[in-house]
């Protein structure tokens, strides 16, 4: 058969195949992460179902997916609220940090990952998923409670910290030393003051020169600026998601909510093809060996988001159910742990691919269970204390 037609058909069907597991994931109130990572797994090497000629397409493809997951996620925030974050909720970072990050950075060693793939692993288990979190408070009706500000914090300060980790990482896996690291890091964090800088003082610009009535303008504008800036802090060893994070960051609020609803659409399409990019590199069968270290390790780091959770709503005078909460919905993980891995997976680290993809199917599972369950409880008690 010609290849363009086996391309156009492997397509379609990898793309209403998506569609399903979406409803799927829906009605099961659940992220969709898992369901696209398991899927690709059936596809890939070692799969049921070899995909050859959409190889190369979903390659570039999950490129433009990892720049415009960051650049939807910079949109999320303002530099007026990272800043606020950084002055009140710091100590709750830095508790963060402490509590997730040796986790994958200690079973990384011991599991015989090169140090540079231990790294990544910290990555992995520190950083929480920010797009199956704010759902789960959207479809929780959590967003007015009071430990939610404690909890989207957190979140502020994983996303920014991770726009100086990336570089690390980076710099790490390309085989730079101790001086190169310290450079990679100051260099992104040059970058990155001087972006909220400039989105704090000049992002009304920014966002009038990007701005117009026209969707379809607005759309070409703000994906040129993200790949055109990806592309530039990639070259600088930045880190192209950095570099989309930080046009995110930079545009004003007043744009950036309806740079979100035009670009939703477009994000989720590439975003799906990152996650089957990733799931195509790691073999099934290389699943198993793992399973027992990717259960003890998402049991450990799940109680630690608890306790971070816990702390950070703490700080804002929040009760205990709230506390509870506020550490359940942190637990899951997803799109920027599968960023950290496949940076790494590309760099040609043994066995993290595996690891690390069992792990998020654990997390981005258990977490929103998790979630359910505690509010089903809380529900269940106080209709208990009302009757009372």
């Amino acid at each position: 058969m010609d290849h363009v037609a086996v391309l156009l058909l492997e397509l379609g069907l990898l793309f209403l195949g998506l569609s399903v597991l979406g409803i799927l994931a829906r009605r099961l109130g659940l992220s969709s992460v898992p369901f696209v990572l398991v899927a690709a797994l059936a596809l890939g090497e070692g799969g049921l179902v070899p995909m050859t000629a959409t190889q190369p397409f979903i390659e570039v493809a999950a490129e433009i997916g990892m720049v415009l997951l960051l650049l939807a996620l910079g949109l999320e925030f303002s530099a007026d609220e990272l800043f606020t974050s950084l002055r009140h909720h710091g100590p709750s970072g830095l508790v963060d940090l402490l509590l997730n990050a040796p986790p994958g950075l200690v079973a990384g060693l011991l599991l015989g990952l090169p140090w540079e793939g231990a790294l990544a692993l910290a990555g992995v288990t520190w950083i929480s998923s920010s797009g199956i979190v704010a759902r789960l408070l959207g479809d929780l009706g959590r967003l007015a409670n009071r430990e939610t500000p404690a909890v989207l914090s957190v979140l502020v300060l994983e996303d920014l910290a991770m726009a100086l980790f990336l570089p690390l990482l980076v710099v790490t896996l390309a085989g730079g030393g101790p001086m190169a690291a310290v450079g990679g890091i100051a260099l992104a964090g040059a970058v990155l003051v001087l972006a909220l800088l400039a989105a704090q003082r000049q992002g009304h610009r920014l966002g009038r020169l990007m701005g117009s009535d026209d969707d379809e303008q607005l759309l070409l504008r703000l994906v040129g600026l993200a790949l055109l800036v990806a592309g530039l802090a990639q070259a600088v060893g930045v880190s192209a998601a950095v570099g989309a994070f930080l046009v995110g960051l930079a545009l004003p609020a007043s744009f950036a909510e309806r740079a979100r609803s035009v670009l939703g659409p477009l994000r989720d399409l590439f975003a799906a093809t990152f996650f089957v990019a990733f799931g195509l590199s790691t073999d099934p069968a290389a699943l198993l060996p793992v399973l027992p270290a990717v259960l003890v390790l998402a049991l450990v780091t799940a109680a630690t988001k608890v306790a971070t959770g816990w702390f950070a709503a703490r700080r804002d005078g929040v009760a205990a159910p709230g506390r509870l909460r506020a550490g359940t919905v942190l637990v899951a993980r997803g799109e920027f742990s599968v960023v950290i891995a496949g940076l790494a997976v590309a760099a040609g680290i043994p066995g993290l691919g595996p690891l690390a993809t069992g792990y998020v199917l654990v997390l981005a599972v258990a977490g929103p269970v998790l979630t359910r369950l505690v509010e089903s409880r809380a529900r269940a008690d106080g209709l208990r204390r009302d009757r009372r």
